[in-house]
């Protein structure tokens, strides 16, 4: 039996396309569980590329504790 979703190159998602998340969001800050829940890469994966936007200037991040960050669009 022959799983496609498995199968082949992982899924790419663009940086536009994490921080379009953020402006199509009605919140003002997302966790990376909720955008883990919106993109079709792992926690892992969507902690990496959140913590090299925050790297770039291009997110604001913020531990609350455990394994939990929170993060946002800087204003200016």
């Amino acid at each position: 039996m022959n799983d496609d979703s498995k199968a082949g190159r992982k899924p790419r998602v663009t940086d536009d396309e994490i921080l379009q998340l953020f402006e199509d969001s009605s919140d003002p800050v997302l966790s990376t569980a909720e955008v883990t829940e919106l993109l079709p890469i792992k926690r892992s994966a969507t902690y990496k590329r959140l913590s090299a936007l925050r790297d770039e200037g291009l997110l604001m991040g913020k531990d609350i504790g455990g394994r939990n960050t929170v993060w946002w669009i800087p204003t200016e």
